[in-house]
C-alpha cells in the first residue's frame, strides 16, 4: 500500500510516517518510481509506535524496544528479558520529570497567589 493508504488506516499524517521512516521505525520498499510501498504489517507497527510514543518514549528509544514488543491483546508487552531494564529506566525518567513539573506548578501557584488582584 502507498503512504496515503497507510495514513488513512492509522490516522497518522504522511509527513509523520516519513519522519518515522527517517528515524528507522518504518522501512517501506522503494519502487523504481520512488514511491514508498508499505506492507499490511506496517499498520500494526505504526500502532505500536503510537502506543510507545504515548507511553513517553522518544523515537530513539522506540527504535531499540520496538523489535522486542508483542501485542498481548490487552496492550504491548516486553518480549525480550533485557527490555524491562530499559523500560524501568524510561519510567524513572518520566517519574523525575513529573516530580519536577509538580514542583514548578507549586512555585507558579505561589507566585499567582502572592500577586495582588
Amino acid at each position: 500500500m502507498r503512504i496515503g493508504e497507510l495514513a488513512r488506516r492509522t490516522d497518522v499524517s504522511p509527513r509523520l510516517l516519513r519522519y518515522y521512516e527517517e528515524q528507522g521505525l518504518l522501512r517501506p520498499v522503494r519502487r523504481p518510481s520512488g514511491y514508498r510501498e508499505y506492507r499490511v504489517a506496517d499498520v500494526e507497527r505504526v500502532r505500536r509506535i503510537r502506543t510507545l510514543l504515548a507511553a513517553g518514549l522518544n523515537t530513539t528509544t522506540i527504535a531499540e524496544v520496538l523489535p522486542c514488543t508483542v501485542d498481548t491483546g490487552n496492550g504491548l508487552a516486553a518480549a525480550c528479558p533485557d527490555l524491562l531494564t530499559d523500560l524501568h529506566r524510561e519510567r524513572d525518567r518520566i517519574t523525575t520529570a513529573i516530580t519536577e513539573l509538580r514542583s514548578a506548578r507549586t512555585m507558579l501557584d505561589t507566585i499567582i497567589q502572592a500577586t495582588p488582584r
